[in-house]
């Protein structure tokens, strides 16, 4: 199945700017990927069908506005499966969660609905496959993400996390010739390349994943943002601070050539100082992000004179999952 349709490097908008004048460069993709789209629905679904609470184990995706809103309509997030009363319905969020946890949560009688991104569910087959092949796991990603330590859990006894290429030198593995590496989705192509990198200088027959796991989406928006930043003084990127995919685009826009670029969860969280002497401003959104955030950035923007918006085109996004299984609607009825 194709995720993102590549095109011709387009930017379009309300009209040419003039020498002087203002813009914003609006970059496309952003926002919600199929994954979160997936998982924000899911708990929807599950409080229409069950109703008031609905426990979500961690945040349903890593984003304020979501989860506060989300919170607003009777869904208590919790950090573990104890915290749930017996028998109560238990949603386990977009990242990811290690068979300790589902093994945790039929102990109390839950009835579980699992919101895992599907693409987070290939890394975890791939390292369940691989452990039972006997190899050592170099699992690429940051130490205490939610995904890392889901995905670890398939197999503790064959994985090790490798935070960064600085963490390489302390890694050792049984047999040099049964070494794979694996990664957290939404890392920077670039970030996980590096580390990479440096473990195929230390292991020589370091085998590659059978595709590729930096997840499409969160491949796609670094595209875009790589592709305006050279233009922009200065980047607004919409998300939230524990959200990866995000904290990762302001590093993109800087290596990229943006003259700055800050990271907000809402449009108020702006500091008027950052638009002094700026002439273009591009704006995205991480993947967990929706687009009322994006447009309340927008509109404060327009309150500074950055009313001519053109929007970077870098790909389609035309990938939709499924929801889980015991919350699809009947045919006629789906919207």
């Amino acid at each position: 199945m194709t995720s993102a349709v590549p095109l011709n490097l387009g930017i379009t908008g309300s009209g040419a700017s003039e020498a002087t004048g203002k813009r914003v460069l609006l970059a496309e993709p952003r926002g919600y990927c199929a994954g979160v789209d997936r998982a924000v629905e899911t708990v929807e679904r599950a409080l229409e069908k069950h109703g008031a609470p609905i426990y979500v184990r961690k945040e349903i995706v890593h984003n304020r506005h979501v989860v506060d809103t989300l919170s607003e309509r009777g869904v208590v997030f919790v950090d573990e499966t104890d915290e749930v009363p017996e028998g109560s319905v238990l949603v386990f969020s977009a990242h990811g969660v290690s068979p300790a946890v589902h093994e945790a949560a039929a102990v109390r009688s839950l009835h579980t609905i699992d919101a895992t991104c599907p693409l987070v569910t290939k890394v975890h087959q791939e390292a369940k496959r691989f452990a039972r092949d006997d190899f050592d796991i170099l699992l690429i990603g940051h130490e205490g993400h939610e995904e890392v330590e889901g995905t670890a859990g398939e197999a503790p006894d064959h994985v090790q996390l490798v935070d960064g290429p600085e963490s390489v030198d302390a890694v050792t593995v049984r047999d040099e010739n049964k070494v794979i590496w694996l990664s957290q989705t939404t890392l920077s192509v670039d970030e996980t390349m590096a580390t990479v990198a440096r473990l195929r200088e230390k292991f020589p027959k370091l085998q590659d994943p059978p595709s590729d796991d930096i997840c499409y989406a969160t491949q796609n928006r670094q595209v875009a943002v790589k592709a305006m930043a050279p233009e922009c003084d200065l980047v607004i990127v919409v998300g939230s601070r524990n959200s990866s995919n995000s904290v990762r685009l302001v590093e993109v826009a800087l290596g990229a050539g943006a003259t700055a670029s800050h990271l907000v969860d809402f449009a108020r969280e702006i500091d008027p100082t950052w638009l002094d002497g700026v002439r273009t401003v591009g704006v995205t959104s991480g993947a967990s992000v929706p687009e009322i955030l994006v447009r309340g950035v927008l509109d404060l923007l327009a309150e500074h004179d950055f009313a001519n918006v053109q929007t970077v085109t870098t790909a389609n996004e035309t990938l939709v999952f499924s929801l889980p299984r015991e919350l699809r609607k009947p045919a006629a009825t789906q919207r």
